[in-house]
Formats: structure tokens, C-alpha cells, sequence
């Protein structure tokens, strides 16, 4: 293998614990197992193929399991935990100032022509207006259902 892995004692009991014991997520629980079928510290490993086919998973996710634990330093429970994201969520564009404009537009009176105001009219309506950013009829109706809004 290119990457071996080599577990401590004290690893090997933490990752058995975890994969025995307590509420943990399956994908951590896979992760655990694989580094214990891949560990060189108490013996001969067995090919990729056979511990693939044991535990059910693919040569593909073993070699990133390695990878992932060499890549942390062979910290344990940074390899069978989840990564933390690298890019922040995307902000939304709907903030405090848009719902209460989105909300006053909805409240006022229909143009002329119709009756009242429907969701892709409000759209068609933000599109013109310079200050509220470009909202689909889906997220306008998502804001006017979370403030209780009803079009009539």
C-alpha cells in the first residue's frame, strides 16, 4: 500500500470502542472499520480487494479513508469524522430590509388590471424595482408564508 497505516494501541481500543459502543454515524462507524482492517501494527494486512469485499465498501473509499489519515497526521478521530466545509454557506440574498419591502409591496394595492396580487405578478414587480434584488416567485412566496402573509 502507499499509505500504511499504523495504529496505537490506544487507537485501536478508541476505534473499537466506537465502532461497539454509543450512537455514531454510519459513515464515522465505516471509517472506523476500514482503519482497523488497514492497520499494520498487529499483523499482515489482507489485499484491498478482500477487506473491500468484507466490509462492503469499494477499493476507492480505502484509499481514501489511508489517504485521509495520513493527510491528518494520523489523527484518529479527524479521519473518521466529518470535514469541515472549506467555503462558508452562500449568504441569502433576502435580508430583514427585503422581506419588509417584499412584504409592503404585497400589501399595497394590485396594479391596474387586476384584481389582486399573485406571486409571479409580486415577481414580475421586484424584477423593475431597483432596490430588491431579483427573487424567483418561490422564495417570494417562502418569505410571505414565513410572515403569515395570505395574497387576497
Amino acid at each position: 500500500m502507499k499509505r500504511p497505516v499504523t495504529l496505537s494501541a490506544r487507537d485501536r481500543e478508541e476505534l473499537i470502542r466506537w465502532t461497539t459502543t454509543g450512537v455514531h454515524p454510519a459513515s464515522s462507524i465505516m471509517r472506523a472499520r476500514v482503519l482497523l482492517a488497514l492497520d499494520t501494527s498487529v499483523g499482515e494486512v489482507d489485499p484491498k480487494e478482500v477487506i473491500a469485499a468484507r466490509l462492503g465498501v469499494s477499493g476507492e473509499t480505502l484509499r481514501l479513508v489511508a489517504r485521509r489519515f495520513a493527510e491528518t497526521g494520523d489523527d484518529v478521530l479527524a479521519t473518521i469524522s466529518r470535514k469541515k466545509r472549506a467555503l462558508p454557506p452562500v449568504p441569502s440574498s433576502v435580508t430583514g430590509e427585503v422581506e419588509a419591502r417584499l412584504i409592503a409591496l404585497a400589501c399595497s394595492a394590485p396594479p391596474a388590471g387586476h384584481a389582486r396580487w399573485s406571486l409571479r405578478l409580486l415577481e414580475k414587480h421586484v424584477e423593475l424595482t431597483e432596490d430588491i434584488p431579483n427573487l424567483d416567485h418561490s422564495t417570494i412566496g417562502r418569505v410571505l408564508k414565513k410572515r403569515n402573509c395570505v395574497l387576497i
